[in-house]
């Protein structure tokens, strides 16, 4: 494991229990081994570190293009494990890296709304998580975070950050599904309905 990976886990999980109250359910459905993807909704920039640091293995995760113009960041940002991702396109270079870092057994991170919601509201699921998820042959955590919008609150305890995952869909299961985009897009939306009922069901 990169030095710098378990400084930034160790960080973030800090501030998560430190600042936010930070509460984990369902962390027994992480696999232990394997490549699969982590698939949470999105309401802040702290989800990917947040949701990372509750995972007791290493994650990857994307990051925008931007961010590796400078040499220094970039070299900071890919031993975190950070995959560079153009935005406004398909990134086949991006996907091709991320496929493989499935299959060589580790997890990614990825958002199936594609973006962030600026509200607490679940947006339209995207393509990219079926396609990634189909290509790989892995299974798929469903994963809802709260409160990570609202580390100011929780620093009072009048909200707390919550992290729940949920029971993973099985490789079998995605590989069910077409090679085509009405078979990512069934992915996608069905792991954004497991995020719903973990939020419906979520112990506050």
């Amino acid at each position: 494991m990169k030095i710098i990976y378990p400084i930034v886990w160790f960080f973030s999980r800090s501030i998560a229990e430190i600042l936010g109250g930070l509460k984990i359910y369902g962390r027994e459905n992480i696999p232990k081994t394997g490549g699969f993807i982590l698939a949470p909704n999105h309401i802040s920039y702290y989800d990917p570190p947040f949701v990372g640091s509750c995972v007791n293995r290493p994650i990857h995760f994307f990051a925008k293009y931007e961010l590796f113009k400078n040499r220094l960041f970039a070299s900071i940002l890919r031993r975190i494990n950070s995959i560079p991702v153009k935005r406004g396109t398909i990134d086949r270079q991006a996907l091709k890296i991320a496929i493989e870092v499935i299959k060589q057994g580790s997890g990614l991170t990825v958002f199936p709304e594609g973006t962030r919601s600026k509200t607490d509201k679940l947006l339209k699921a995207k393509p990219g998580l079926g396609l990634i998820a189909r290509q790989a042959e892995c299974p798929i955590v469903p994963a809802y975070i709260i409160n990570s919008n609202r580390l100011k609150s929780c620093l009072f305890r009048k909200n707390r950050v919550c992290i729940s995952f949920g029971k993973p869909l099985s490789a079998n299961w995605v590989k069910s599904f077409g090679e085509n985009k009405e078979g990512y897009m069934a992915i996608s939306n069905t792991v954004l309905e497991k995020i719903k009922e973990l939020k419906d069901n979520l112990p506050l």
